[in-house]
């Protein structure tokens, strides 16, 4: 096991990390930006070490920095936690070039699996049902339209490197198509320095289904149940709940080996998710693979009863899964809302200082957070500053429970989502579950 780990990442999932490690009787090193200097990760952690200047690409991209930090406080492994460079296929191979161990997926299956056109081809070939679009890669405007008009409207242009909405377009008529599709392109080549994109047909009502997965070198993987995250805005999750109320136990089963298979056909280890698309007939389709632990994982522990960052830094250390298939017994129900410092109508990010800090507690209640009072919001990251996880025997008990906290949690200086999540939770349609990636236009109509 190791003695020494590097958290590379900032906020609550380093804080997330951290206490994994002390439970483990593993050192902590924390690196940070100068924005950071006073965060809770950097307080916590048993050393730390400054990276670089406010702006990501300068600290917390900055690889040769976060190496060196490695280095100097002989860190034996690297947790890259969410974003920024976990699911960097460079990253993981500059750590393995260096003796580090990168506790995450080999760089072969970042790669393979974070380009979503190729992922796309290994669905296939694992047997998962994908939606009809493409066959891989489309570049010309002339083939894509045509391949468009073959799938029917509506159809969706993706970004084959995107991710988080990034080089996406849903295109209802042909009319639009043209534009739609130079534009995704040029959006792509914006943020992911790739310009090519795939087409899929749209599905106008769906649900996003993942299934949570956890794999070992030795040949092991084994699915932890399903997470619904239908609750989003421009493609940003804001409430994922475990498990979903439109899956029974076959279907979960069904889309769970079909998860596994497709991770033992890329040989994968460590923690990895399978999103899948479910239309109103419950058929599901692949959609992506994240390479990396999500924002949405206490739901899933919530639900197992199992630390998945624990089991991550077994496994990288080469140990074998703590758990077999079934053991996994799904209990109770889990519902996560992410509280962002940002308007609540206007979705706009409202950096600043908290003056008053006050999280809800009782029974079922987690708070993942590294935000205090008088703990300044930097403007330079996530607007995230708080994940509430409630646990209960039941949904309508878990959805009661997160009122309470709701109500119960006090953030003052800055705006936030809190309004929005109690009006989502209220909402009846949200509590029959009558739910899809559509639900939030009754509040935000698309422009």
């Amino acid at each position: 096991m190791f003695k020494k780990i590097l958290i590379a990442n900032r906020g609550e999932i380093a804080l997330r990390v951290i206490r994994a490690c002390k439970e483990m009787g593993i050192k902590t090193v924390a690196v940070h930006s100068t924005a950071d200097a006073n965060s809770l990760h950097v307080r916590f952690a048993d050393e730390s070490v400054c990276i670089g200047p406010p702006k990501s690409s300068d600290s917390y991209l900055h690889v040769p920095s976060i190496i060196s930090a490695a280095e100097i406080t002989d860190a034996e492994a690297i947790h890259p936690g969410y974003g920024f460079l976990a699911e960097n296929s460079s990253f993981a191979e500059v750590c393995n070039s260096t003796g580090i161990r990168f506790i995450g997926p080999s760089p072969d299956s970042i790669k393979l699996m974070g380009d979503k056109a190729k992922a796309r081809e290994t669905a296939l070939k694992a047997g998962v049902p994908v939606l009809p679009g493409s066959n891989g890669v489309v570049t010309e405007e002339s083939s894509a339209i045509e391949i468009a008009r073959e799938l029917g409207f509506p159809v969706i242009v993706k970004a084959a490197a995107g991710g988080g909405g990034k080089g996406m377009r849903v295109v209802m008529e042909e009319a639009d198509f043209a534009n739609a599709f130079v534009m995704a392109q040029a959006e792509a080549l914006a943020a992911f320095s790739n310009a090519d994109v795939y087409i899929e047909k749209y599905i106008t009502q769906p649900r996003h289904i993942e299934i949570q997965l956890m794999a070992d070198d030795k040949g092991n993987a084994v699915y932890l149940g399903e997470r619904e995250c239908s609750i989003q805005r421009r493609h940003q999750k804001l409430i994922e709940e475990a498990p979903s109320v439109t899956v029974d136990k076959a279907l979960r089963k069904q889309m769970g080996e079909m998860a596994v298979a497709i991770a033992k056909t890329v040989r994968y280890r460590n923690a990895g998710t399978i999103e899948f698309l479910m239309d109103e007939d419950r058929k599901f389709y692949f959609m992506e693979m994240n390479t990396r632990i999500q924002v949405e994982h206490p739901v899933t522990e919530m639900v197992t009863g199992i630390d998945l960052v624990k089991e991550q830094i077994r496994v990288a250390a080469g140990e074998s899964l703590s758990f077999r298939q079934a053991d996994i017994d799904v209990k109770g129900h889990s519902i996560e809302c992410r509280i962002n410092a940002e308007d609540p109508e206007k979705f706009t990010p409202s950096p600043g200082t908290i003056t008053a800090f006050n999280p809800p507690g009782g029974l079922g209640i987690r708070v993942e957070t590294a935000a205090y009072t008088q703990y300044v919001i930097p403007p330079y990251y996530d607007s995230m500053i708080a994940k509430l996880i409630v646990h209960a025997s039941t949904r309508e008990e878990a959805i009661m429970r997160m009122l309470r906290a709701l109500d119960e949690f006090i953030i003052e200086g800055v705006k936030t989502t809190i309004p929005m999540h109690k009006k989502i939770l209220a909402d009846a349609d949200f509590q029959a579950g009558n739910i899809s990636t559509k639900f939030m236009e009754r509040y935000n109509p698309p422009k």
